[in-house]
This record gives C-alpha cells, sequence and structure tokens, in this order.
C-alpha cells in the first residue's frame, strides 16, 4: 500500500502508517496538483491531509484518482471538502497508531 501525507506531520501519521507496512511520501509547503503527481498521487492508495488550510488539495485529489482521503487533523475540515472525504479524524479523538492500524487494515 502506498500513502501520501501531506502538510505538517506533528501528530506522526506518516511514521504510523509506514509501522504498518505502508510505502509512505511526504509533502510539505503549498499542495499543488504538480506536487501530488510529483510524490506519485495517481499510483497512490491513500491521500492523508493534515493541514486543513491546504483542503483545496482534496479535490485536486478527486480529480486526479479515487483514492480513499483522509483528513487527519485537529482544526475543522472546510464545509466544501466535507462531501469528496473518505474520513476525518481529530488526533485528540485516535492517536495515529490506532488509524494507521485502521487505514491500512491491520487492525485486530
Amino acid at each position: 500500500m502506498r500513502a501520501i501525507v501531506a502538510g505538517p506531520d506533528e501528530e506522526g501519521i506518516a511514521d504510523a502508517l509506514e509501522g504498518e507496512g505502508v510505502t509512505v511520501s511526504r509533502l510539505d509547503g503549498v499542495i499543488t496538483r504538480p506536487a501530488l503527481e510529483d510524490a506519485g498521487i495517481v499510483d497512490a492508495d491513500l491521500y492523508v491531509l493534515t493541514d486543513v488550510s491546504q483542503a483545496t488539495s482534496i479535490p485536486i485529489v478527486r480529480d486526479l484518482t479515487e483514492i480513499r482521503t483522509v483528513v487527519y487533523a485537529r482544526d475543522s475540515t472546510p464545509e466544501f471538502v466535507k462531501a469528496q472525504l473518505d474520513l476525518a479524524v481529530d488526533p485528540r479523538v485516535a492517536g495515529p497508531s490506532i488509524v494507521a492500524e485502521e487505514l491500512a487494515g491491520t487492525a485486530d
């Protein structure tokens, strides 16, 4: 499984996903279509956004591919992307290891 984690990863979701055997590419800064394509979004299975100020990347991802999209952030997800998300999780509710297990399909 391949995932792209976009935004600062203060909670450690990328490391938790790697711990579950997921190959992770990381994106920082402004998330653009070229940056997503360079990171391999078309071949990825999962897109995890950790910075809701970059929420416009969700429609871009959906335009490029039909992978699972997840917001893993403490801030509220903007209304304009909620319908395009598969999952939104606040790290205060579920830690990175629990979320990574579920996303990787390794939970018992």
